[in-house]
């Protein structure tokens, strides 16, 4: 997967302060800021979410051993 370089970074923070200007930036910046941590908490519950469920299947499905 590419990662952003800083060439491509300058133009993407460039082409934000064109459209939104400098006083309404740093409003974005913050709404964008909230938006990806709540994105990743939510992201990280339904991973948790997951791994209990599988986990709890795994349990069950265990045989029992006979001696």
């Amino acid at each position: 997967m590419p990662s952003i370089g800083p060439w491509e970074l300058i133009l993407i923070l460039a082409i934000a302060l064109i459209i939104f200007g400098p006083g309404k930036l740093p409003e974005v910046g913050k709404a964008l800021g909230r938006g990806l941590r709540e994105f990743r908490g939510a992201a990280k519950d339904i991973t948790d979410q997951v791994n209990i469920e599988a986990s709890s299947q795994e349990t069950k499905e265990e045989p029992k051993k006979e001696s």
